[in-house]
């Protein structure tokens, strides 16, 4: 053969030609020209989708839409809700604290995190909304098409749809034929799958289908103390439907969905900190020892990308660790010379020798974490057309979920800290006489009961919560020849939710022992146990007692009424009442409006349990039982809210493209308001709490876009944009404020363009690729303290630690605290050991003060800090971009197709990147999120005539580990930061039969 005939033959139906060129050179040019055949090429079929509650070619809605067939899901290898931000511009994802997520939208999404906020973006099944689901946890299976519709959908989709909607359309049974398929595959970690459905029409009018998934695989993340992996995966999910299709006129579709996890998943990655020493002096006055944990702040800001951002906390900062090394709440007895022994001795830092791995995959813990979930979904379908041209459609849904998970609170292991109470040398006071001290802590060991016994400080955390769901919707929907058609429907949703928060610490129990039931400490020489262990349980406030209830049960028995752990119940009940409509007019062949208006009536109603952490009645107590966690008045929360949107669209015809849509639309959204987490349940006069409003505002958005959707070259080029711009009014963001999430409202500015493009030169060979540039701004006057800069460059104040019971560091004038500082120094003499001078607590909130007499302190007389009660100066926010919005987001993806024999053989590649963005909206240098990317290969091997495939793949081919995401946890905790990660480099081989 010649060269040229050699290579036509190697490139024979791949859709390449070659020519030979008559030089003298003689030189072979292979030329990528489409043979004839190719010219015969289907572009495929249209897409069809109901992002209008509908059924509309995707290119005739005038909605910015991203759509994922089954097909484009395995080709891309998007598996779950976590992954759809590779396909769709302008969309962001991350896990987020308390087992939530943050699917965020043109830079808007959920990051207020109480338990009656609604997501921005709704989440749908099969067009029904869900307020708790597993979406975006459980795995795509049998699943029709995702619909990712971008901007406030108000009208159809309802109150919590301000970014935008994502609806997962699953298949349903088909009394068509008998189908099936089966796909198992293996993978790197452990992993197998296995997923399948069987699709049974039991007559000619009445089916069944079947379809489930399982998903087992070893974990991601390794805990190097118990020599585990961690973050592992088990978990299955199955879905029963039955069709019944009588008639042309009626269809009926009973949908279940089962969901359910049991595995050591957990809910956030490693904790990062730039340590924060205690100081040795504060303004040239130098600091007693015990006394400079006081003025750190445990972590201080920093880049999350350092070296020095791997550091741990100074645990001797933490108010738990303090407590139980001074004053009457550490002391276990004293020496012969009457010199006070504490539980743990003077300016003990548990994490004092700890170094952490530079490895974002790697923690070091003794308690692994454990995760179980379960979720069901039933929805129940009617359509019936009442003539050709009107339909009635109903839709019932109920929807439950329950969910566990407990984990590490610190992920930090600690030194040995306990004083060893048994060795000689330790006494109480009985009467006269020195007798041994209560033995405690017994060779330096301490048995927490829910933590078990250990010579360190250990804390760990329970989220759990049960929740249920009813809603019913009614539509009327027309078809008529003429010029005007109509969408109206009324719809009702009832959601409750009863959730729990824990934190478990052993210093929590111990100082509780000590402070409370051990005896009180006032005369610092009596330590006996005057309080009962099982103390019983008092139910209303001003019962009295002043003993200290500890729950005796492990974590996974306790009965929820110990006082030795901090406990947040959120119990919260929504009724939801909407009308809507929608009006269509074709005002000619190629114009067309779309006017919709929404009302919706919002109740929201709380039930206030506060924690009641260390609380008793009487005056070092602060509280109002020593027992129970007794509920406060509900709270009840009423809206009203009007939405909807108004959209033009033109259909020319061009000469420069097949069908093109040209569109401009206003759109008003809403997403209702609700309560903060519980305060503390304090004797406010005791402790100087300020309690504030715990009720938080709804948002609105209104949003203007314009776009085009263009399909060129006989179909084979698909080129959609879109501009928009949204003015919000009271965005809601949370931080963590006195333990509790505290949701604060933003005005804000977003705006940004969009382009996606779909372009297939022949049957073998696409190219995908989307683009989204976005800005945002928060508006004029916006304020808010940051937990982690109380200070705000104010150098003639001073950052101070809480006492035990309260939560939230304080800000003081140094030229009050210096003088105070300076007395306690003078006032301590080395060589008299029963005198240690110390602070006890120096945030006043309200005014009282708990740092000792001689210094007088009222922050409401301060300008700058009296609205806050001394908590901080607030940041300017004004101009602040908002968090989770990188400026640009894209992806491009191409694939080819050869065909060999019987066999196609098809390559994929994909690669996503996102530009930098913001963890808060305080844009600090702690804040900053890089830019990162994800490269995605697949190679797969099919056989048409037998619908026979196998599947290699890899993900996140690079193994990057890009910081998703970051939460600051409270000021009692240290400020550490918990980070979220992409998943690492996923390697996968399948093999798929449908029948």
């Amino acid at each position: 053969m010649t060269v040229a005939a050699a290579l036509q033959r190697l490139l024979a139906g791949t859709g390449l030609a070659v020519s030979e060129d008559q030089t003298q050179t003689g030189v072979v040019i292979i030329r990528a020209a489409v043979q004839a055949e190719v010219e015969k090429d289907d572009p495929g079929p249209d897409i069809i989708v109901t992002a209008q509650k509908r059924e509309e070619k995707i290119q005739d809605v005038p909605i910015a839409i991203s759509v994922f067939t089954a097909k484009t899901l395995d080709e891309q290898k998007i598996e779950g809700g976590s992954e759809l931000l590779r396909g769709t511009p302008n969309v962001n994802f991350s896990k987020t604290n308390f087992a939530s997520y943050n699917f965020s939208i043109r830079g808007i999404g959920t990051k207020a995190l109480s338990v009656t906020t609604d997501p921005a973006v709704a989440i749908s099944f099969n067009s029904m909304p869900l307020v708790r689901n597993r979406l975006f946890e459980q795995e795509y299976f049998d699943v029709e098409r995702i619909e990712v519709l971008r901007g406030p959908q108000g009208t159809l989709y309802g109150r919590n749809a301000t970014a935008g909607v994502v609806n997962m359309i699953p298949i349903l049974a088909d009394p068509g034929k008998f189908t099936g398929s089966l796909k198992l595959e293996g993978g790197n970690y452990g992993s197998m799958r296995a997923s399948g459905m069987l699709n049974i029409p039991i007559t000619d009018t009445l089916a069944v289908r079947i379809a489930g998934a399982r998903t087992q695989r070893d974990g991601y993340d390794f805990n190097t103390v118990t020599n585990r992996d961690v973050n592992d995966r088990n978990l299955w999910s199955t879905r029963g439907s039955i069709t019944w299709k009588p008639d042309s006129s009626f269809r009926a579709s009973l949908v279940w969905e089962h969901f359910q996890e049991k595995d050591r998943r957990s809910r956030t990655g490693k904790q990062l900190c730039h340590r924060d020493p205690s100081p040795t002096q504060v303004g040239g006055v130098a600091m007693l020892p015990q006394n400079g944990g006081f003025f750190s702040q445990g972590c201080k800001p920093g880049s999350l990308y350092e070296d020095a951002a791997f550091g741990v906390p100074n645990g001797a900062s933490l108010p738990n660790v303090i407590a139980a090394s001074v004053g009457v709440s550490g002391a276990v007895g004293f020496t012969e010379n009457f010199q006070g022994v504490f539980a743990i001795p003077f300016a003990t830092d548990p994490f004092s020798a700890v170094v952490q791995s530079r490895d974002l995959r790697k923690i070091a813990t003794t308690y692994d974490p454990q995760f179980r979930a379960k979720n069901d979904v039933v929805q129940l379908n009617l359509d019936f057309e009442i003539n050709p041209d009107l339909k009635l459609v109903s839709q019932t849904g109920w929807t439950r979920d329950k969910y566990y998970s407990t984990q590490d609170y610190g992920r930090f292991q600690s030194i040995p800290i306990f004083t060893d109470t048994s060795q000689p040398g330790i006494y109480q006071l009985v009467g006269d006489n020195l007798v041994p001290a209560y033995n405690l802590l017994p060779g330096g060991v301490f048995c927490d009961p829910q933590l078990g016994c250990s010579r360190g400080y250990l804390s760990a955390d329970l989220n759990r919560s049960k929740s249920r769901q009813w809603s019913q919707e009614f539509r009327l929907q027309s078809s008529f020849d003429g010029p005007l058609n109509f969408n109206l429907g009324i719809n009702y949703l009832d959601f409750k939710i009863d959730e729990d928060y824990f934190v478990f610490n052993n210093t929590f129990t111990l100082a509780g022992m000590i402070l409370f039931n051990r005896g009180t400490g006032q005369t610092g020489s009596t330590i006996t146990q005057t309080c009962a262990p099982n103390q019983s349980v008092l139910a209303n406030p001003g019962d009295g007692g002043t003993c200290l209830y500890i729950d005796p049960n492990p974590i996974d028995k306790i009965n929820g009424e110990g006082h030795n752990y901090f406990r947040s119940r959120n119990v919260a009940h929504t009724k939801s009442y909407a009308g809507f409509g929608e009006l269509y007019w074709q005002a000619s062949d190629t114009l067309k409006v779309t006017a919709g208006l929404r009302y919706t009536r919002d109740i929201k109603t709380t039930t206030p349990y506060p924690s009641q952490l260390l609380l008793t009645p009487g005056y070092v107590g602060g509280g109002y039982v020593n027992s129970g966690y007794p509920a406060l008045p509900d709270i009840e929360q009423k809206w009203g809210a009007l939405t909807g949107r108004f959209v033009v669209d033109w259909k020319p015809q061009l000469s420069f493209t097949d069908d093109s849509l040209f569109y401009a639309s206003y759109s008003r959204g809403y997403k209702a308001g609700g309560t903060n987490s519980p305060g503390i349940g304090t004797n406010q006069a005791a402790l100087g709490f300020f309690q504030v409003d715990p009720r938080f505002r709804p948002e609105y958005v209104n949003a203007f876009e314009v776009g085009s959707k263009n399909t060129l070259a006989g179909g084979k080029l698909q080129l959609n944009a879109t501009a928009f711009y949204y003015d919000y009014k009271d965005y809601q963001v949370s931080q963590i404020i006195d333990r509790g999430t505290r949701n604060e409202n933003y005005n804000a500015q977003t705006w940004g363009l969009e382009f996606e493009t779909i372009w297939r030169p022949t049957r073998r060979l696409s190219f995908n690729a989307n683009l989204g540039l976005l800005d945002t701004k928060i508006g004029k006057g916006m304020k808010s303290i940051d937990v982690m800069d109380r200070l705000q460059g104010h150098d003639d104040w001073i950052l101070i630690k809480p006492w035990l019971q309260q939560a939230s560091n304080c800000v003081a004038p140094k030229a009050l605290v210096l003088p105070y500082l300076q007395g306690l120094y003078i006032e301590h003499d080395p060589s008299n050991p029963i005198v240690t001078p110390q602070i006890t607590g120096f945030c006043p909130f309200g005014g009282v003060l708990l740092g000792g007499p001689g210094v007088g302190y009222d922050p409401f007389t301060y300008t700058d800090v009296g609205q806050n009660q001394g908590q901080g100066f607030a940041a300017n926010l004004s101009g602040n971009e908002l968090p989770n919005a990188p400026h640009w987001t894209v992806n491009i993806g191409t694939q080819y197709t050869i065909p060999i024999d019987t066999w196609n053989v098809t390559l994929r590649g994909d690669y996503y990147r996102q530009g930098k963005s913001w963890a808060r909206v305080y844009n600090a240098v702690n804040d900053r999120l890089r830019s990162w990317g994800n490269a995605n290969l697949a190679i797969t091997v099919e056989r048409p005539d037998s619908a026979l495939t196998f599947q290699l793949y890899v993900k996140n081919l690079l193994n990057d580990t890009p910081i998703t995401d970051a939460f600051i946890n409270s000021d009692d905790s240290g400020l550490t930061t918990n980070v979220f990660t992409l998943d690492p480099r996923i390697i996968g081989f399948s093999v798929a039969k449908k029948f």
